[in-house]
């Protein structure tokens, strides 16, 4: 374990730019394919795929749009948790960590990124380490949601201005620095995440990435998160995040990892109506 946060040096700007071109990817042909629409009772699920940035490879997305709301839709690119590394299917995805949404009004992408659901390739942790393997997933993971918004892009009825990352308990933790490398995320909703204790190599370091995520950023955690403690964890990556103190926000909640969905949904939408403008 490394040791306080307090006492880490940042990268400097030379050195963070030689990084983040790791990041960076030739804008080949999307290759788009529409698979499969499902209408369900308040919102529809279009399953798309398109090229990856690398290896031949094809990147699966659900795109769920709100059925009660006309178009363009702001959009919320969701990154899950580390049960996704797991589970091998994406059929069937449980929609509760991010339905509060299209409730109001927004429509939501969940791309399947490089190691999760049938994407599978053998990680089963989101532990970071200082080995290449790792260093090479966190840039594919990058990538999958950059790639995700190239393809958004291609559909007028979502309004490609107005885009938020969220990210949950793994997508909390590696969400500053996807937001650090994707200029078009507009806005951040980091769920029961924080610093990881574990070394791993600087150019795949959250703590590096989040003084350069400086979009409007909420924080919303468990005061009991056995993952994320709130003194050691929550707060030194809320100080690292790039945004000036009157656009971040932390809320810590009665709970423990898993926090108080109430909160959460008000919270989320409260930030997303200011930082995105409300939903038409």
């Amino acid at each position: 374990l490394r040791g306080h946060f307090a006492e880490a040096v940042a990268l400097d700007e030379a050195a963070f730019r030689i990084y983040a071109g790791l990041y960076r990817y030739d804008r080949a042909p999307l290759d788009p394919r529409a698979e499969r629409v499902e209408e369900r009772e308040r919102w529809r699920v279009e399953r798309v795929s398109f090229a990856a940035a690398y290896g031949g490879e094809r990147v699966g997305a659900l795109l769920y749009t709100p059925r009660d709301v006309p178009p363009p839709w702001q959009l919320v690119v969701y990154f899950p948790g580390s049960g996704a590394l797991h589970q091998r299917s994406s059929e069937d995805l449980a929609t509760y960590p991010f339905d509060f949404h299209l409730r109001a009004g927004r429509a939501v992408l969940h791309p399947i990124y490089k190691s999760t659901y049938e994407r599978g390739d053998g990680l089963v942790s989101d532990n970071q380490d200082t080995s290449r393997s790792y260093r090479d997933h966190v840039i594919m993971w990058a990538q999958d949601l950059s790639r995700s918004l190239d393809w958004a892009e291609t559909r007028p009825d979502l309004d490609h201005a107005k885009i938020a990352l969220q990210g949950v308990s793994w997508g909390g933790a590696v969400g500053p620095l996807l937001a650090a490398v994707e200029p078009r995320i507009a806005a951040m909703v980091l769920v029961s995440g924080g610093l990881e204790f574990q070394q791993t190599s600087p150019e795949a370091d959250p703590f590096h990435f989040a003084p350069r995520a400086r979009q409007p950023a909420l924080m919303v955690n468990g005061r009991y998160d056995f993952y994320f403690s709130v003194e050691r964890s929550q707060q030194p990556l809320f100080a690292a995040l790039g945004a000036p103190p009157e656009r971040k926000r932390h809320v810590v909640t009665e709970g423990g990892h898993a926090v108080a969905q109430d909160v959460l949904v008000r919270e989320a939408t409260d930030w997303l109506d200011r930082w995105l403008g409300p939903v038409r």
